[in-house]
């Protein structure tokens, strides 16, 4: 029989924000700092980081999609999600490893909860579902007004170009729902330097980690 420890669970972070908003960036520096730190890391995103998912995020993002019902949209973000948790982010957290994701359920609330305007409560039962109700322990919220974020792409998606009025109102989705947990968000301005808004997400990450390695 193996005496061999079970290794200590993962830490979970999340980075959410609208379009433009510099979450790829930030993510992409905490994975950078955390590996020199001496942690596993295992960036992720969503939609798309499994092969199935890769297919759907083809399916939501393409222009070329068109118009979907907004059920159908939520839908497939959930079985993105759940393949996701399924084959990416448990077995990483299983062996320890820090996971830093791109978007995560709180995405599919602020976008197709409070941005296409379906009864959030109805679309997070769906979501939790879907991702068996794992959570991240940190989610950080970078805040960004819309039209500025926008204004940094050429080109758009299909989520991209739904409109002003939605965008205003998937920011607002994103902020009420850090409101509800503050000890597990950490919210910047998204204007802030990219060193500095580094700096407060490695803080916060550190802590979370402990002496951890």
């Amino acid at each position: 029989m193996s005496t061999e420890a079970a290794p200590t669970r993962g830490v979970f972070v999340c980075f959410e924000g609208g379009e433009g908003a510099g979450k790829s960036t930030q993510s992409r520096l905490l994975v950078d700092r955390l590996r020199a730190d001496g942690h596993v890391v295992r960036p992720t995103y969503e939609p798309g980081d499994t092969p199935v998912g890769a297919e759907l995020r083809r399916l939501l993002l393409d222009p070329a999609t068109g118009d979907l019902a907004p059920r159908t949209e939520a839908l497939i973000y959930a079985a993105d999600k759940a393949e996701h948790v399924a084959t990416v982010v448990e077995p990483a957290l299983a062996r320890g490893e820090v996971v830093v994701t791109d978007r995560y359920v709180d995405s599919t609330l602020a976008y197709q909860g409070a941005g296409r305007t379906l009864a959030t409560d109805e679309v997070e039962r769906v979501a939790r579902w879907a991702t068996g109700d794992l959570r991240p322990d940190l989610t950080v919220l970078l805040d960004l007004d819309p039209t500025a974020g926008l204004g940094r792409f050429s080109g758009r998606d299909r989520i991209e170009g739904a409109g002003a009025e939605f965008h205003d109102r998937v920011r607002a989705g994103f902020l009420a729902l850090a409101a509800t947990d503050p000890a597990t968000y950490l919210v910047l301005d998204a204007r802030a330097p990219v060193a500095e808004l580094h700096e407060s997400v490695h803080v916060r990450v550190a802590e979370l980690l402990g002496g951890r390695r």
